[in-house]
């Protein structure tokens, strides 16, 4: 019987956890250490970076870990996979590179690139972004570990790649096993972004504390994977958190659409999934079927939409809608003479009656200003909000000094054919592999609509939390944000797959009522996800909302009053 392949985590965003390289190097057995270190948001940062400096674009916390790890994970054997190449992976191997000269190590470096579509914008249409990126497949990364590679580097690649690569070059996977890369697609979904597989961000995370898991600093996840695509999900022993049917299927609803899952080299049938406990800290994950992936690849570009700039009044006491509706006429007539191209209020009513301390007696009013000229949105803006100081309502007080403008981003995915992406593995002695395009694609179309369970014969009904009886977890997609539901029981599926309709969900999320909204259905996880299109406006790097990636969006619905079965409660 072949023995799995052990794929860990290590990073799942530019920031995270430094210390978790070593962590999950020294924790237990692996094969492969992977690091997602990309977001939509962190290319424009990444973007920005190498206007003021050509030669950088990638994420320099890689250099820190692998300063400290390299000698380790060569001491062990682990191969290291990790799209922190960003827009100069190139670049990045250099780096690397020069860190082993100087640590006095000879590791095999290899580097996967053709992702970056730039210098050929104007040609594909693409317009005049900051950064535009092709998300590549695994095959590049598994054409670099079968020469031989210690150490793969790529730029944007879809994240579960960096798991289907090691998989699919230890296993000796064909193009078109379409089972096997989902599978391991899935597993890397759930590894992607780190310990929120682990208990992070958990929706139930005080039953975990109940249960014994600490939560203070969550282990890092791995992924058993077998030659069939399927996999068990885990965590090295003796560290934090928990690995529970909940927890990953908390971490398969993330960032999702529909059934049809699309990548460049399969598309996954979510609808499929089957997962089960396996032991303590141990879920399998199996049954996951593939279809070829569409004709078409993503393509993430980053704009420069102008510039903003905000200010937050702090309301106190008595008449805070007054108080509020007094600055809002203020300073919009201080503004009127050239008043910002985009202008957006919001009130939190963060305050209580008959506070005991003077924060909890106040709300804040926060305004944020979009302009494509930085002198409208920047000292002039932030000057006339302090020229009220003394002459505006009483307790006038503002959170931050007055700031000058910043310029944000704009997220605008396009698609091309895949053809036209020139995928390429640079192996350790510099030999230059093309990655051919899949080898056969299908138009995505949509799943029939599943049955739906048999619902629960009426009964009396008690309005608690919609959190009391199902778990949520919610981000984002560019401007479009996602809100995964499930029930932990059968019970409580046949409740909630009849109970959150479109409808009800725009009930109970009113600012979701004018946008368009699309409800998916999965009976295998017990679950029910929804797309809400346009809520993130342009995107994080553009957002004026509170919550601009959308990650409370789950919890805020979990918090709603509903009438529950008392069956359930």
């Amino acid at each position: 019987m072949t023995a799995p392949l052990r794929v860990g985590n290590a990073s799942g965003f530019y920031g995270d956890r430094l210390t978790a390289m070593r962590e999950m190097l020294e924790g237990g057995p692996l094969d492969v250490l992977t690091g997602d270190y990309l977001a939509e948001l962190t290319m424009l940062i990444l973007g920005r970076d190498r206007l003021k400096e050509p030669g950088t674009g990638y994420a320099k916390t890689f250099l820190k870990q692998l300063e400290d790890c390299l000698g380790l994970a060569l001491d062990k054997g682990v191969r290291i996979v990790a799209n922190a190449g960003g827009l100069n992976p190139a670049g990045l191997a250099d780096r690397l590179r020069e860190l082993a000269d100087r640590l006095g190590l000879a590791p095999r470096i290899a580097y996967v690139e053709g992702d970056d579509l730039m210098p050929r914008a104007d040609e594909l249409g693409l317009g005049q972004p900051l950064a535009a990126n092709a998300y590549l497949g695994a095959w590049g990364i598994a054409e670099a570990l079968k020469a031989g590679a210690d150490v793969v580097v790529t730029g944007r690649v879809t994240d579960a790649s960096l798991v289907v690569g090691p998989a699919a070059a230890h296993f000796g996977w064909a193009r078109d096993d379409w089972d096997r890369l989902a599978g391991a697609t899935v597993a890397g979904h759930v590894l992607e972004c780190g310990a929120q597989a682990t208990g992070g961000n958990f929706a139930f995370f005080t039953e975990l504390v109940k249960a014994g898991a600490d939560l203070r600093r969550p282990g890092f996840p791995l992924a058993e994977i077998h030659p069939d695509g399927s996999s068990v999900i885990s965590k090295h022993p003796g560290t934090g958190g928990a690995v529970t049917v909940d927890t990953v299927t908390a971490q398969l609803l993330y960032e999702i659409g529909g059934a049809r899952y699309a990548g460049p080299d399969v598309t996954t049938r979510f609808d499929t999934i089957r997962i089960e406990p396996a032991g303590p800290d141990r879920v399998r994950i199996s049954g996951v079927r593939g279809e070829p992936p569409p004709p078409t690849v993503k393509v993430g570009r980053n704009f420069l939409g102008g510039f903003r700039n905000e200010v937050t009044f702090v309301l106190t006491g008595l008449d805070i809608e007054a108080k509020a509706e007094l600055v809002k006429a203020q300073l919009t007539a201080a503004l009127a003479n050239r008043p910002p191209a985009e202008i957006r209020w919001t009130l939190a009513r963060t305050d209580h009656p008959d506070a005991g301390t003077q924060e909890e007696a106040s709300a804040l009013l926060r305004v944020t200003v979009k302009d494509p000229d930085p002198g409208v949105v920047g000292r002039r803006f932030s000057g006339a909000a302090v020229e009220l100081g003394l002459a505006s309502y009483p307790g006038f007080t503002l959170t931050a000094p007055p700031a000058d403008a910043s310029p944000y981003g704009v997220y605008r995915p396009a698609y091309l054919p895949g053809e036209l992406v020139e995928h390429t593995a640079v192996l350790p002695d510099g030999t230059r592999v093309p990655v051919a395009p899949a080898p056969a694609t299908r138009e995505l179309a949509d799943v029939a609509p599943p049955a739906l369970p048999e619902p629960l014969p009426p009964g009396p009904t008690r309005r608690v939390p919609l959190g009391y009886v199902a778990g949520a977890r919610s981000g984002d997609k560019g401007g479009d944000a996602n809100i995964g539901v499930w029930a932990r029981t059968e019970e409580a599926w046949r409740w909630l797959a009849h109970f959150l309709t479109v409808d009800q969900l725009r009930h109970l999320l009113p600012e979701t009522a004018a946008l368009p909204v699309t409800r998916h259905v999965f009976p295998n996880l017990r679950a029910v996800n929804f797309v809400i299109e346009g809520i993130l406006g342009d995107g994080v790097a553009a957002g004026a909302r509170f919550d601009p990636q959308g990650k409370g969006l789950g919890e805020w619905l979990r918090s709603r009053l509903v009438p529950v079965p008392e069956v359930l409660l």
